[in-house]
């Protein structure tokens, strides 16, 4: 049993040390792109998720693209800027909010999009009082289950 509770300890102590390297390069990154974001007024024709090699993305992008994620599918959007049309990465809550052939101010970094400004963005559908119940008995039938 002695031996259980060891094994587990260290178990727990490497995953808490391979956190916080993880938290610390998830930092410097962050700090890199608030470093070199602008503002920028795009047009957005068209968002999907592809995979990197399917992507019209410029070939230094694609090297320094890490291996784990050129397989999976990242969510890209195709946009108007100025008078060129470019392949654009951007954050997963930035995919979902981001409305389709409309004009739309965004930070980016690079080939990054970071965040939206301003832009006529997508009211989130309104909720009937028949949806509201049926909220409510599944966060109470949730409690009870807990």
């Amino acid at each position: 049993m002695l031996i259980w509770v060891i094994v587990i300890g260290l178990a727990l102590f490497g995953l808490h040390i391979w956190g916080k390297r993880l938290k610390k390069r998830y930092d410097e990154q962050q700090q890199l792109i608030n470093q070199y974001k602008q503002t920028v007024q795009i047009f957005v024709i068209d968002k999907k998720k592809d995979k990197p090699e399917n992507l019209k993305l410029p070939k230094q992008i694609k090297e320094q693209i890490p291996k784990m994620y050129q397989k999976r599918k990242m969510p890209v959007i195709i946009a108007k800027i100025g008078s060129q049309i470019q392949t654009l990465m951007c954050d997963e809550n930035v995919y979902n909010n981001i409305p389709i052939k409309k004009q739309v101010k965004v930070e980016m970094a690079g080939v990054l999009v970071v965040g939206i400004v301003s832009g006529k963005l997508a009211q989130p559908e309104k909720i009937g009082f028949k949806q509201k119940m049926q909220n409510k008995l599944k966060n109470i039938q949730n409690k009870n289950n807990e």
